[in-house]
């Protein structure tokens, strides 16, 4: 008599792929994986009533629902604003710099080419299901040349942005610095509440969404010093904190 796998150590997957014969063939193979169950999400709205229905650990997102794949990663910053619990994968038919490097800023665990075997893929969904990054060395070398030299921000940002208040500026430049808000509201004297008001404005005036896109923005300027926040233990913090999610 076959054994039945312990429904604990399943990994269930969420593909979201506005090819719906793709996205059924993709679901369809990872069911015959023993350890794996899988649901298809050919629409966004799919997507976020999956998401409600029922827990997911890895999320599998094609950029293909808006006509251009940068534009497409939306979907991403919008999944992994509303359920931060699944590690999002995105499907990718090139692996372009500008693309690798907006879908780990948009809140991606690994990015996936297409190109690649579906033994890969399986591998890669197991890595990121056990809270690892799944990408080459050319990608990872990708998102280290954008922290030196960034590369423009294709997104809504830029054109709606908004001048920021002298507070908002200060603060804007303290986390571009390595600050945690603890470290923000301890210096300004400001509760941990009210920082966070202040960079929920900050966010929706420069058009980011996360404190590496605003180090990321702040770099691209010049408008961060070459100084850095001390720890409290005395010692000295990195001055990009990206250890946070990938937000």
């Amino acid at each position: 008599m076959a054994s039945v796998p312990n429904p604990d150590l399943i990994t269930r997957v969420l593909v979201a792929d506005s090819i719906s014969m793709s996205c059924q063939l993709l679901v369809d193979a990872l069911l015959r994986i023993r350890f794996c169950d899988a649901v298809a999400a050919p629409t966004p709205r799919n997507v976020f009533d999956e998401l409600a229905r029922a827990p997911f650990d890895v999320v599998l997102i094609s950029p293909g629902f808006a006509a251009e794949p940068i534009e497409g990663l939306r979907l991403v910053r919008e999944v992994h604003s509303r359920h931060r619990d699944p590690g999002i994968v995105v499907l990718l038919d090139s692996l372009e710099r500008n693309l690798v490097v907006e879908a780990f800023r948009s809140g991606a665990r690994g990015v996936f080419c297409r190109s690649d075997s579906f033994q890969t893929l399986c591998k890669c969904i197991q890595c990121v299901h056990h809270g690892q990054v799944w990408a080459r060395s050319a990608e990872l070398q990708y998102v280290l040349e954008a922290l030196i030299d960034p590369i423009p921000i294709k997104t809504r940002s830029l054109p709606s942005s908004r001048p920021l208040s002298a507070r908002e500026e200060e603060i804007a430049r303290m986390v571009a610095e390595g600050y945690s808000n603890r470290q923000i509201s301890e210096r300004l004297v400001l509760s941990e509440h009210t920082i966070k008001n202040y960079l929920f404005r900050v966010f929706e005036k420069l058009g980011v969404s996360t404190r590496v896109e605003l180090t990321l923005y702040a770099l691209r300027r010049g408008n961060v010093p070459r100084t850095r926040p001390p720890a409290a233990n005395g010692t000295r913090e990195p001055k990009l904190v990206i250890s946070e999610k990938l937000q």
